[in-house]
């Protein structure tokens, strides 16, 4: 679905489009959720926290990277095993998204889907 939007820029009056997407669509969960959470900091030694995780699920991770130009939110697997990746054009809010068995490969795909080679 395309749907016709003022831009968010409060220095724009320029219209752009937005799109929604999925993968495939699933039935709905049976069971009602008790309510949402969010994702938790784990301190690190000494470090600063660069990372997210499930609470009772240290394995199940999120991860948000940024450039002048890119936002790249990376989210593991459940259990840990493969990451989907998200990049986001800053300035336009484009987007790209790509599922891979390792976090640097979802990266890099997203990131090449986002972008062309010639810029």
């Amino acid at each position: 679905m395309t749907l016709r939007v003022i831009a968010p820029s409060p220095h724009s009056t320029e219209i752009s489009d937005m799109r929604d997407a999925h993968s495939k669509t699933l039935p709905k969960p049976s069971r009602k959720s008790i309510r949402w959470t969010s994702f938790i900091a784990s301190p690190r030694r000494g470090r600063a926290v660069r990372g997210l995780e499930e609470e009772g699920n240290p394995k199940h991770r999120v991860r948000v990277e940024h450039n002048r130009d890119t936002l790249l939110v990376h989210i593991s697997g459940e259990n840990g095993d493969g990451w989907t990746t998200l990049a986001i054009d800053r300035a336009t809010r484009e987007w790209s998204i790509a599922q891979r068995p390792r976090q640097l490969d979802a990266a890099s795909a997203a990131y090449s889907g986002l972008y062309s080679e010639e810029g």
